[in-house]
């Protein structure tokens, strides 16, 4: 649908749409090796779960493209320090170690089958490369599925930005409501700015424009205003990481909104893939909360807006508990309570 690109493997680089500058400026960032590929994660020139673990792998195969002159036991060494470098970027988005635990058994493999250097180089490009094709079918997937969760001229509201800007290309909660739109649903989505980065507003909203979905702005403070009104059916979001009991931690803010979905008697569906589900983390009191830079709070586009040694805090992502989720739809289905058995069965 859209004429952009969010990721995109050049032969000798990874370039990336800058999305700390969307929605005014529409640029690209090309990054020649992998530090800067780690550096684009850390720093949100690319963000989404999703998109953070093809941004790795595709940063590792870049990674792995100039050591082609090392011995193989040079090789093997550097090859840690990249993936140990990608580790640090961000904590939250368990898809971010998915793909670097991928990339790792793949190099394994590699090494162990061919110690033909430049075979092991073309082996791990190809193997970025199917973790990004992968996640465009994977998302197309979970969309087939959660569409029928969305009836014809409903409401929507989402939360930060779930789409194509933070997947490789279509989306998990915003591939839910494109899903529902090729089946010719009539569609409004409200979409929460989502401070303090504003993810909803500056992304969601492009983004939605760019396809020609209907949808309106709120504030971050609105939705409970909206839903006691009865003007919002259906609440749909994307998850960071989702732990084995169905907590999930998503953008700042998608606890208050399920709260409120969840008084108003208004059902909440979380939207991602099965790299996102940490099956090692028993509950969400075991997820890592990223904080931020306490700058993101007090400034907005360069301009100060509280006093200048005012306190604040930034933690990047909440945990909405199981007990506020309708469902969590995946590539495999959706997922109801009790949520345990059911992502136990998804494996």
């Amino acid at each position: 649908m859209h004429n952009f690109y969010t990721i995109k493997w050049e032969s000798d680089a990874v370039t990336f749409i800058d999305q700390r500058l969307l929605p005014l400026e529409e640029t690209y960032v090309r990054c020649t090796d992998y530090k800067q590929v780690a550096e684009a994660i850390e720093t949100m020139v690319v963000r989404g779960a999703p998109a953070i673990g093809v941004s790795a792998a595709y940063g590792i195969a870049l990674g792995v493209q100039s050591l082609r002159f090392y011995e193989l036991d040079r090789m093997r060494r550097d090859f840690k320090e990249i993936c140990d470098i990608m580790r640090r970027t961000r904590p939250t988005a368990v898809n971010l170690f998915w793909a670097i635990n991928k990339m790792e058994k793949e190099f394994e493999n590699l090494i162990s089958s061919t110690g033909n250097v430049e075979h092991i180089v073309e082996g791990m490009i190809k193997a970025a490369q199917k973790i990004y094709d992968d996640d465009i079918e994977i998302n197309k997937t979970i969309g087939n599925y959660g569409r029928d969760v969305i009836k014809d001229g409903m409401n929507v509201l989402t939360h930060c930005n779930a789409g194509a800007l933070a997947t490789a290309g279509y989306g998990t909660a915003l591939g839910v409501i494109r899903a529902a739109i090729e089946q010719n649903k009539k569609i409004h989505v409200y979409v929460d700015e989502t401070r303090p980065f504003l993810q909803g507003a500056r992304l969601t909203m492009w983004e939605l424009m760019k396809d020609k979905i209907e949808c309106t702005l709120l504030s971050d403070n609105m939705s409970g205003s909206l839903m006691s009104r009865g003007k919002i059916d259906v609440v749909i979001v994307g998850a960071d990481r989702i732990a084995a009991n169905g907590d999930a931690a998503n953008k700042i803010g998608t606890y208050s909104v399920a709260v409120l979905a969840k008084y108003h008697n208004i059902p909440m569906y979380f939207a991602a893939p099965l790299s996102t589900i940490d099956r090692n983390c028993p509950n969400g009191s075991g997820i890592p909360i990223e904080e931020r830079s306490l700058d993101e709070v007090k400034i907005i586009n360069g301009k100060q807006i509280c006093p200048k040694e005012a306190k604040a805090i930034n933690p990047s992502f909440d945990v909405t508990p199981n007990s506020l989720i309708t469902g969590i739809i995946t590539e495999k289905g959706i997922v109801y309570p009790p949520f345990g058995k059911g992502i136990k069965s998804l494996f």
